[in-house]
């Protein structure tokens, strides 16, 4: 197999893995032990200006996919960390357009996107942001969702 061909897979991979990480850190970490800096996401009355404590998440990501970067330019035998780095940047700006461009309108770049898949992410989102509280919610992922938000609310079982 190619260098380039590995290093592509790898990217992919990578980005595809962003999404269970996110699911995971997002139920376990943001609603578990560090929902302090995620509690004003689900409760926008105690957001004061732009920012949210929530967005020192992005921090949380960002400082492996650096590592990622620096490692794998430096270091010859963990080039491979370098295309790691590249995959999660990649779903970090997937996540930014969806999540806070497209879902949370927190910048006015697109405001409607017409399918039913981003249909059934949003509904996703807003089931996931109908609970206030740090237990009780679904959905903790972005981009896979479970069929039933595919369906009308009402058909939701």
């Amino acid at each position: 197999m190619s260098t380039a061909l590995i290093y592509t897979l790898t990217v992919i991979v990578t980005a595809i893995t962003m999404e269970f990480v996110a699911f995971l850190s997002h139920k376990y970490l943001m609603h578990g032990w560090l929902w302090t800096w995620h509690e004003d996401h689900h409760n926008p009355r105690m957001v004061e200006g732009f920012f949210e404590k929530n967005d020192l998440f992005f921090l949380v990501f960002a400082i492996p996919s650096m590592a990622c970067y620096f490692l794998g330019s430096f270091v010859p035998d963990l080039r491979i960390l370098f295309f790691i780095g590249i995959g999660i940047s990649i779903y970090g700006l997937v996540y930014f357009l969806i999540h806070d461009v497209y879902i949370h309108q927190r910048f006015k770049w697109f405001r409607q996107l017409d399918s039913k898949y981003s249909r059934a992410i949003l509904r996703a989102h807003g089931d996931h942001h109908s609970v206030v509280k740090k237990h009780g919610t679904t959905s903790f992922g972005l981009l896979a969702v479970n069929n039933k938000y595919f369906k009308k609310r009402s058909e939701w079982k």
